[in-house]
């Protein structure tokens, strides 16, 4: 059965439904980040305890995303958008009305159960319904949309949270939830989609829930309890690899596998997630790292730490639409290319920061890194999904994605923060931790404060202490900014090891 393509009007209405219902996914996962010493307050609960509030989300919201291919062919991809559009809005007025920790993270696991399909799901449907010449103008505007949405995440949050309250940061889903659903069920109502019953493989499920849970809360506790050195973290991690080894295994002889490994057999498939999986680790890595930087070091709060980051989705703004159809003409992995180098150069410039740098100062790299972002969200996942057949492309996107954010997402905010932490430490033993260890220099300026300006000992060595600390901070945060855009220089050969799209004009692309 053929799916008739829309035009006009109702296209651009279409685009919007599916938009919205994906910019409020994406806005969620990270509008609660900056809430969570509020919500901890609020609840009576320690900061590292309101963190669940976080992984609880993250841990329901990457299992579902790994089941949309079964869930489409078992619901279909218009029945799932709307319903689960709706429950992500009861949802979020259920966690707004939380009275308690335990509670608020029960809530949020099934608002990330039900927003979990909604990334693959709006791309596959948007594809679907535009006219084969203007597909890349589709991607285009999509992109746009959750390129903006994570950028917007924190300056929202902070906003809402500042004015209003926490609860607001889940009151703003609801009406948005609900108009996205009831727009695309007016405009999708009436399509035919053959359903497929299929069986579902309890013991893969339960594997996969076992792997995806554990590790999970090894990424989000691992630095709290000092990694491996903790019993605790120990053991998610040995649970995580023994039950994702059985899935594995499990999966790949099931007669009827809750996710298809049959994306793997092509290459473009594979070195596309490769590619992708590193690139993410290193963006959101570093997303969290410079902001956590200026308000910890710098003395911004959570919204002017969101304003110097947020340059970086306003190229997305105006490119968008560019590149998708560039891509019709333009060799993908040239562009992915150009965006890599772009990538590490300004990441190169980042590492030469220094105590005095302006908010302007980390806005302009910032503001080219935005075209860098473009430039390779919609190529390196047109050549991912190149080959998959439009039957499997909700199911294809969902595995992507799944694996994209768990290894770039999840472990990429914990290695960075976990390397900020050391290297910090590391610094700060070198740079002199007691006024024995200070440097001639450091001596000489501690006795100018004692002795010349008559400042008690532990107030000038305290001054001095401070000093150290954030000359540590930054020199490790210039090191890991520097080591990123090393990085992102390898990956170019693995692009090029990616065949040319052959299915111009019907690209696709998934991000958050």
């Amino acid at each position: 059965m053929t799916t008739p393509y829309f035009t006009g009007f109702k296209l651009v209405l279409l685009t919007f439904a599916l938009g919205l219902g994906t910019f409020i996914q994406i806005l969620d996962t990270s509008i609660a980040n900056v809430a969570i010493a509020y919500i901890a307050g609020d609840l009576a609960v320690s900061p590292d305890q309101g963190t669940w509030v976080i992984t609880s989300f993250a841990i329901s919201n990457g299992l579902i995303l790994a089941l949309t291919g079964w869930l489409t062919s078992r619901f279909g991809g218009v029945k799932l958008f709307i319903w689960s559009t709706s429950l992500f809005s009861i949802t979020s007025w259920l966690c707004g009305i939380a009275t308690s920790l335990p509670l608020l993270v029960f809530f949020r696991v099934l608002q990330g159960a039900s927003a979990g399909a909604l990334i693959p799901l709006s791309q596959a449907l948007l594809l679907t319904h535009y006219p084969e010449e203007k597909k890349g103008l589709a991607l285009g505007f999509w992109t746009m949309i959750v390129v903006v949405a994570p950028v917007m995440g924190p300056i929202v949050g902070g906003y809402l949270t500042d004015n209003y309250g926490w609860r607001w940061i889940f009151y703003i889903n609801i009406p948005l939830g609900f108009l996205s659903a009831w727009m695309t069920w007016l405009l999708l109502r009436g399509e035919k989609v053959k359903i497929k019953k299929r069986p579902l493989d309890t013991i893969g499920l339960i594997l996969l829930i076992l792997a995806v849970s554990c590790w999970q809360v090894f990424l989000d506790k691992g630095q709290d309890l000092d990694w491996l050195s903790s019993y605790f973290i120990r053991t998610m991690l040995i649970i995580t690899i023994i039950s994702m080894t059985l899935f594995i295994a499990w999966n790949y002889y099931s007669s009827d596998p809750i996710i298809n490994f049959d994306y793997f057999k092509h290459r473009n498939f594979v070195m596309g997630t490769i590619i992708a999986a590193i690139a993410f680790l290193m963006f959101f890595g570093s997303n969290v790292l410079l902001p956590l930087w200026l308000e910890t070091e710098m003395g911004y709060n959570a919204w002017w730490a969101g304003i110097a980051v947020m340059p970086v989705g306003i190229a997305s703004i105006f490119l968008s639409p560019i590149v998708g159809r560039f891509l019709s003409f333009v060799d993908a992995r040239l562009v992915t290319t150009i965006s890599l180098i772009c990538f590490a150069w300004t990441f190169f410039w980042f590492s030469n920061l220094t105590p005095q740098a302006s908010i302007f100062s980390i806005m302009e790299p910032r503001f080219y890194q935005g075209f860098a972002l473009i430039l390779f969200f919609i190529p390196i996942v047109s050549m991912t999904l190149d080959p998959i057949p439009k039957s499997e492309l909700a199911g294809a996107s969902g595995v992507f994605t799944f694996i994209r954010l768990t290894v770039g997402g999840g472990f990429g905010t914990s290695i960075y923060i976990t390397m900020w932490s050391r290297r910090s430490v590391f610094h700060h033993s070198r740079l002199g931790e007691s006024i024995t260890d200070f440097n001639p220099l450091q001596t000489q300026f501690y006795d100018h404060l004692h002795h010349t300006l008559q400042m008690p000992k532990g107030t000038a060595y305290q001054f001095i202490n401070n000093l150290v600390s954030g000359q540590s901070s930054l020199l490790a945060v210039n090191e890991i900014f520097w080591l990123t855009g090393w990085v992102f220089i390898t990956l170019i050969p693995l692009a090029w090891f990616c065949r040319p799209l052959q299915q111009k004009g019907e690209t696709a692309i998934m991000v958050e």
